[in-house]
């Protein structure tokens, strides 16, 4: 890969399972060079796809009115077996419940709890270190907001959803709580105007134009 030709702008990624969002940001990091900053909008699990913001030089001080955008995901779910995680690489636990009808999908303003494992810091620690060092805690509730929550495939245990929602939403947590279910697949496609179908890892999105497409009103 070649470094971007400037040094300030967005890149829109296509995150592929089993790299960290980290991982991403290393290998810009790597790319153009040492001495500019390099940041991302938005972590996505190791085991989801998809469009992750990586923000290059000045662009890294308007980091949390990207990270404000709403997102869109694209979201597989099993019944019948619950994760640890809520996801493919937690301690699955088979219970057998499948639902056979039609699901309650909740929208609007909603109370969720994130999960353990997730990059919430509790006490000064990331939820997720302390979840696999054995430690009981409970992550304290916020209010998010969902946008649009449809199901568009049904296949024995399997389900697809797509969802729409407020930045702060965990999606494990909107799947783990319909029931007995984890999440198997998930893809994010769309941050606020910014959709996966640009995504171009060659090519940096000029700063100012950018701008024009995210809210920055404190």
């Amino acid at each position: 890969m070649s470094a971007p030709a400037a040094a300030d702008g967005l890149l829109l990624c296509d995150k592929p399972a089993g790299l960290t969002s980290h991982d991403v940001v290393l290998q810009v990091r790597r790319r153009v060079g040492r001495g500019i900053k390099v940041g991302h909008a938005g972590t996505l699990d190791p085991f989801a796809t998809g469009l992750l913001i990586v923000l290059v030089g000045r662009a890294t001080r308007v980091q949390r009115f990207v990270m404000a955008l709403p997102k869109r995901y694209e979201v597989t779910a099993r019944f019948g077996a619950v994760s640890s995680t809520g996801d493919p690489e937690g301690e699955i636990t088979v219970t057998g419940r499948v639902p056979d009808g039609d699901l309650v999908l909740p929208t609007g303003t909603i109370r969720q709890r994130p999960p353990a494992y997730s990059a919430v810091k509790v006490g000064g620690r990331r939820a997720y270190a302390r979840a696999r060092a054995g430690e009981t805690f409970e992550l304290p509730e916020r209010e998010v907001t969902v946008y649009r929550f449809d199901e568009t495939r049904r296949a024995g245990a399997e389900r697809d959803f797509v969802i729409e929602c407020s930045s702060g939403t965990y999606v494990r947590s909107l799947i783990a709580d319909l029931g007995d279910a984890h999440c198997t697949a998930l893809r994010r496609t769309r941050i606020g105007d910014f959709d996966v179908a640009d995504a171009d890892p060659e090519r940096l999105l000029p700063l100012e134009p950018a701008l024009r497409r995210i809210p920055v009103n404190d």
